[in-house]
């Protein structure tokens, strides 16, 4: 009968499962989380269990036993630093299993295995005032919304009173502007004037025969004619 043999046999010897495992705890605490076999991942989680307890004791025999398991010194060390600000007063939990799917091949069922690591305090903190800021924006926003629609809801009354606020505003500055040119287009037909001046119509031929014999007649005839008119 098979009574207090709680381990898997995983058709493997003794010495080949015990070496399978150490290898396996070793990369699980080295990388975080691995990918194996169903059937492996829990009975894995049994011996990282047993190591994160370990840890968390932290005393000499403690890293000793450890040390008697896990084949690479460094990761003992980190594991026995880290054991309880990652795990806490947590009794147990210390990993989780998820499903991947069955493996092309063999079709055998696959799962990763890896670390729960507890958050601080100081991240909860953190997390508390990124959410406290986001209530914040959120309120911000939502109050420039309402402030938007009221706009919009104005009466037509009120829209056309801050439309001729508007005008009455603007048109001193148009006439401001309108005054200027006009100043600039008189300043332009004065220097205008002054430079073109009026040009006389050329006289014709007979008038001129006409002014030359006049200027050419002795002054005699045109006393008598007087005369003659006078009579």
């Amino acid at each position: 009968m098979r009574h207090r043999k709680a381990s898997l046999k995983l058709n493997r010897t003794t010495s080949h499962r015990i070496a399978m495992f150490r290898n396996m705890v070793t990369s699980l605490f080295k990388h975080e989380r691995i990918r194996t076999t169903g059937a492996k991942a829990k009975e894995l989680r049994r011996w990282a269990d047993h190591l994160i307890t370990l840890a968390k004791r932290g005393d000499l025999h403690a890293r000793r036993q450890a040390l008697a398991i896990i084949r690479e010194k460094r990761v003992v060390h980190k594991l026995f630093e880290e054991a309880n600000a990652k795990f806490g007063n947590t009794a147990g939990g210390y990993t989780r299993i998820v499903k991947l799917g069955r493996r092309a091949g063999d079709a055998a069922p696959m799962s990763l295995i890896e670390l729960v690591v507890l958050e601080t305090g100081e991240k909860k903190k953190s997390k508390k005032k990124s959410a406290k800021k986001g209530a914040a924006k959120s309120k911000a926003a939502a109050s420039k919304k309402t402030g938007a629609e009221a706009k919009d809801k104005m009466k037509p009354q009120e829209k056309k009173a801050q439309k001729t606020a508007a005008k009455k505003k603007s048109e001193p500055q148009k006439k401001e502007e309108t005054s200027e040119p006009k100043k600039t287009a008189k300043k332009k037909s004065e220097t205008s004037k002054a430079d073109t001046k009026p040009k006389t119509a050329p006289k014709s031929k007979s008038a001129a025969k006409k002014e030359k014999a006049s200027q050419d007649k002795p002054e005699g005839d045109a006393d008598k004619k007087a005369e003659k008119d006078g009579k």
